[in-house]
């Protein structure tokens, strides 16, 4: 056994302050004067067939070769929202040209900065709701083993990534928040004024956040997956209701509402051992009803009553919270955190909805009634003494949401009748409109909400309707509007029959890859015969986004990628409906292989995708993965065909996310808005010399074909995305076969959606056999005219002008480590 002493996380830096030692077996009893502190008391040889790798627990500063590797290939490029830095009070700062603020930083540096404070807000949400997480189901169902079954061997590989350990219990967990929470620490403290200046050290521990953020995320889902015995790996995950329609409006209505299951799954509980469920509905808002859904539909060791997450209801994305809420469906609320409208107090206030806040994150201003009896907050809520409570112990928040549900229903009859408009009403607020469309220049999906009030005028209240869905409840038309018309009301009054009936079909989440479906798609992803991943994570709630994350996702599993989604996308893109009016859950299987579709869960389950590209590294291509982030990134980087997309507003969480992915080798396309986060990593291909790489096989340098040409592309429309997607699944260990299928993809859906191939497909043609077949005569007619490319038409070969010829065994590697020595 060997000591360790807590918060030492690598062994470089153990030896920093100097300490008295002694080794083997010896008496303290003797001993005066002398403290002595054990940590964690693990085995000296643990049972795992991987030797440690050269970067477990990587600092601050470990990885930065690798994000300096990913910087100087994609540069960075800033397109700030303003010229000025007021992050003191030394500002406001005017950074145009090449002035510098007081602090001596310039415009890159500042904006560098901004993005690092993104990421750390994105990744510390997740790292905190992990922290309570952890806390909560070790004191609920005690030091659990870790066991995610026996067909997901390699169990947390981003945790085994970076922190080189297995966890085996639950409490083995706990390093890995101790390492994170020091390590956003030391993050945070780079961002004060006087620290960091450099632009692409600032990118470098962005870099460093997004990592830490996969391993919160991952930390999270491992634990309530066990803990509440959730699906682990289940392609045939049940296909589920979703919508406001599927909640019991007979019964007292109490929704959960945001990502900590916690107080949810308490309310579950309470429910099923107080035979409640014919008095009460729960529905789930947001990632919280992907959580709550899955409980007890595992098969692993069951400590939650079976089949239970069968009974709450997905009522919807968070982007629909506003239409809910102003439809008054609900009775009880408890937000949790993460993703909660900061107006829902005022909103639920409004309408005489009682509101529990029931995590430190959110408590929205109201009394802590915690340590206060159950009966005397219940009688307080249901009489409307106070709009609402904080209440933090999920236990006593479950009771109490019930209770007040199902009480407060009958009281609330007149409040929901007085909160919804009458026709009269609604014939009031149309006819104030004075067509001004200032409503119109503030609508973030530019709906010329006149014109809908125009043909309200007329009778036709259909097009309220055809705009519901587009419309996401912003409420900034009401802001702006000069005769104060309640627009959001105008819309609730119009599909007033549509919520009570909106129902629709969505495969519920099923957890993460399995290892046998890793080792099915392994070579048909690296060698491209499977085009490649397509993710798409996120909320998709800017502007028209629910419409175009379903087109997105349908064009490429109609395709035969692999499409992979969770959270609110999830949820959005199951709105719509195929001719034969089938979603697209019920369109396509839900496994892990060309042509299907797969819904891995919550907001936490996107630490799923990056476990699955670490899979096909470690389980397919026998790569170490223990401790070896930078050699598992590189792998990816140049032979996994993944790409992520972010459809809508770009949270700090989106934008740890994506930044994670960036420094995992995944290039991620996102959405207009996201430009307010000022930067993106683009390659540039006019510079040859960015794109030389290591041949493993050798040590050889080879210049490459751009592949991924970006790290993180802004894309003005879907179609513009859709495209860049398809090629940023490109990647030089193609075969030709896979180079194929990639090119022909990729020229497609430029034919389709812009009437012409893409401008650089011969970049990417290695050998004849690389050009699609539809294509193939005139592409290789337009090499020799326009490119000057030698062909021997009789032999149908290309003679001269590719970068570099096809070849299967080339070995492609940004790290001099990875030089195989002859023996």
């Amino acid at each position: 056994y060997q000591r360790r002493v807590h918060g030492v996380y690598q062994r470089k830096r153990r030896l920093r302050f100097p300490m008295a030692t002694k080794e083997g077996s010896f008496s303290v009893e003797d001993m005066k004067n002398v403290q002595i502190n054990i940590g964690a008391v693990v085995k000296e040889a643990d049972e795992w067939d991987q030797e440690m790798g050269p970067v477990p627990k990587p600092g601050v500063a470990t990885l930065r070769p690798w994000d300096h590797i990913l910087a100087n290939r994609y540069k960075i490029m800033y397109a700030p929202a303003d010229d000025t830095c007021t992050l003191c009070t030394y500002g406001p700062c005017d950074l145009t040209g090449n002035k510098r603020g007081a602090c001596g930083i310039d415009q890159a540096g500042a904006c560098g900065k901004i993005v690092l404070i993104a990421c750390l807000m994105g990744c510390c949400a997740h790292a905190a709701h992990g922290r309570h997480l952890y806390h909560w189901c070790v004191d609920k169902f005690g030091d659990m083993k870790f066991d995610m079954g026996n067909e997901i061997l390699v169990d947390s590989p981003i945790y085994q990534t970076i922190m080189g350990t297995k966890p085996r219990t639950f409490k083995d967990f706990n390093e890995g928040l101790f390492y994170l929470e020091e390590q956003v620490v030391q993050l945070l403290a780079a961002t004060h004024t006087g620290q960091e200046g450099a632009f692409i050290d600032f990118e470098s521990k962005a870099l460093h956040a997004g990592r830490l953020d996969l391993l919160g995320m991952e930390i999270c889902d491992m634990l309530q997956i066990v803990a509440y015995d959730m699906p682990r790996g289940a392609a045939d995950a049940p296909i589920i209701e979703i919508g406001m329609g599927t909640l019991d409006q007979s019964k007292g209505v109490l929704i959960a509402y945001g990502h900590n299951l916690a107080a949810g799954a308490e309310a579950m509980l309470y429910a099923e051992s107080n035979n409640l469920w014919d008095k009460v509905d729960i529905g789930g808002v947001c990632c919280t009803a992907h959580d709550l859904n899955r409980i007890g539909t595992g098969t692993g060791e069951l400590r939650v009553p079976k089949n239970i997450g069968t009974k709450p209801k997905v009522a919807g994305a968070m982007g629909w919270w506003r239409k809910m809420i102003r439809s008054g469906i609900m009775d009880c609320v408890m937000v949790d955190e993460q993703c909660v409208f900061c107006d829902v107090l005022g909103d639920a206030e409004k309408r005489k909805i009682p509101v529990i806040a029931t995590t430190d994150k959110i408590m929205l201003g109201l009394p802590d009634r915690t340590n206060d009896s159950v009966d005397a907050i219940v009688d307080d809520l249901v009489n409307f003494k106070v709009p609402g409570v904080a209440v933090l112990d999920p236990v006593k928040a479950g009771e109490i949401g019930i209770r007040v549900a199902i009480a407060v229903k009958p009281k609330r009859a007149e409040a929901k009748a007085q909160s919804l408009i009458t026709e009269a009403q609604f014939k009031e607020g149309i006819a104030k409109c004075t067509q001004c469309n200032e409503c119109a220049f503030v609508c973030p999906p530019h709906i010329r909400i006149s014109k809908l009030i125009a043909e309200a005028v007329k009778g036709n209240n259909q097009e309220f309707s055809n705009f519901y869905e587009i419309c996401v409840g912003c409420g900034r038309c009401e802001q702006s509007c000069p005769q104060g018309i309640n627009i959001l009301d105008l819309f609730e009054y119009a599909n007033r029959q549509y919520v009570k009936n909106q129902k629709f079909k969505m495969r519920s989440g099923r957890g993460p890859a399995r290892d046998t479906e890793i080792r099915a798609v392994g070579a048909p992803i690296v060698l491209g015969t499977i085009p490649g991943i397509i993710a798409l994570v996120g909320c998709s709630n800017y502007p028209n986004g629910t419409k175009e994350c379903y087109d997105i996702a349908k064009e490429f599993v109609d395709r035969g990628y692999i499409v992979v989604t969770s959270g609110c996308m999830a949820m959005d893109m199951s709105l719509y409906t195929d001719a034969d009016g089938k979603t697209i859950w019920e369109q396509y299987p839900g496994g892990l292989d060309g042509r299907n579709i797969l819904n891995t869960g919550s907001c936490v389950s996107n630490a799923n995708i990056g476990d699955a590209a670490i899979k096909i590294a470690t389980i397919f291509a026998h790569r170490n993965h223990r401790g070896n982030f930078d050699d598992i990134a590189d792998y990816i980087l140049s032979k996994v065909g993944a790409c992520g997309v972010a459809w809508g507003a770009y949270s700090q969480k989106a934008a740890s996310i994506a930044t994670g992915c960036n420094s995992l080798g995944i290039p991620v396309v996102v959405q207009p808005h996201s430009v307010m986060y000022r930067r993106t990593f683009m390659g540039r291909t006019d510079k040859p010399e960015d794109w030389m790489v290591i041949d493993a096989r050798d040590g050889k340098m080879q210049q490459i074909e751009p592949a991924p040409e970006a790290l993180l592309y802004i894309a003005e429309t879907k179609e513009e995305a859709m495209l860049e997607m398809a090629k940023l699944c490109f990647r030089p260990s193609d075969n030709s076969i896979g180079r194929g299928i990639k090119l022909t993809h990729y020229c497609d859906i430029s034919m389709k959606y812009f009437g012409k191939l893409p401008d650089d497909w011969h970049i990417f043609v290695r050998d004849v056999k690389d050009l699609p077949l539809v294509y193939k005569e005139d592409m290789m007619k337009t090499l020799e005219s326009k490119f000057g490319w030698k062909i021997d038409w009789k032999a149908k070969k290309i003679l001269s002008g590719p970068l570099r010829p096809a070849d299967v065994s080339f070995d492609p590697t940004n790290l001099a480590r990875k030089i195989r020595t002859k023996k």
